[in-house]
């Protein structure tokens, strides 16, 4: 019987540097039972990740494939890496971010381990210059993180900036990420919800390391009290009038 197969979906929207930085670290990943290929999603019109792609396509022993979405849409970028992967195992990485070298062979690891429909991991902020004290000390761009093999129950700590799933789970969605997000982000959680309410399974894999880049404008008070409020609006919406949701939003505003 011949290896699994997991195709890596990298999207991208005019970030030549960091996407360059994403390639170079999955065309150096460790390779453990399995073999694997890169699809690039360009989600510019004017699709000006080609010529960067082309050229490392052609020098890497890798499959890497550039796939345009002209559409400036998340979910309609992502529904294109899905159509355009082969094999059994779909996995997802964000252009600003870059893998360890044993990144995809942990993931999978735990997927053959745990016999689950998808592995997450964790994604730790990259800071290219040292960033202020007060950001460092608050945790604001650390994300939960949980001992390998917890099982995960909630979309809520679920995205696809480091995530492998079996590409079964996307059997009869014609458009799994919907749309109707495709500007406004939350999309993978959508995803992850409606699956685990199908009854699919999902564990975390710490050792499963992604690094994501915290630019300059997101290292501001500023861009962390909007977040903090539209987050504590966005949850207010299915919750009572006075909720934590709420209380989110009253606290970013104070």
């Amino acid at each position: 019987m011949p290896p699994m197969h997991v195709t890596v979906c990298v999207l991208t929207y005019r970030r030549p540097a960091m996407l360059h930085r994403c390639l170079e670290a999955l065309l150096q990943q460790e390779v453990a039972g399995f073999t694997y290929s890169i699809v690039v999603v360009d989600n510019d019109a004017g699709g000006s990740a080609r010529e960067l792609v082309e050229l490392l396509a052609r020098s890497s022993s890798v499959l890497v494939e550039y796939h345009r979405e002209p559409v400036q849409s998340i979910s309609l970028a992502r529904n294109k890496a899905v159509e355009s992967s082969r094999g059994e195992l779909v996995a997802f990485i964000d252009d600003d971010e870059f893998p360890e070298r044993s990144w995809l062979a942990s993931l999978f690891a735990s997927y053959r381990t745990y016999s689950v429909d998808g592995v997450l991991g964790p994604v730790l902020p990259f800071f290219q210059v040292q960033p202020p004290r007060w950001l460092a000390k608050s945790g604001l761009c650390d994300r939960r993180s949980f001992p390998t093999g917890t099982i995960l129950s909630s979309s809520r700590y679920m995205r696809t900036g480091n995530v492998l799933l079996r590409r079964a789970v996307f059997q009869g969605e014609a458009a799994p990420f919907d749309p109707r997000l495709g500007r406004t982000g939350g999309e993978d959680a959508d995803l992850f919800g409606r699956l685990l309410c199908k009854g699919h399974s999902f564990v975390w894999c710490q050792e499963a390391r992604v690094h994501e880049e915290v630019p300059v404008e997101r290292q501001k008070r500023s861009y962390h009290i909007r977040r903090a409020f539209i987050r504590g609006v966005t949850s207010a919406d299915d919750e009572p009038l006075v909720s934590l949701g709420t209380l989110k939003s009253l606290v970013a505003v104070a």
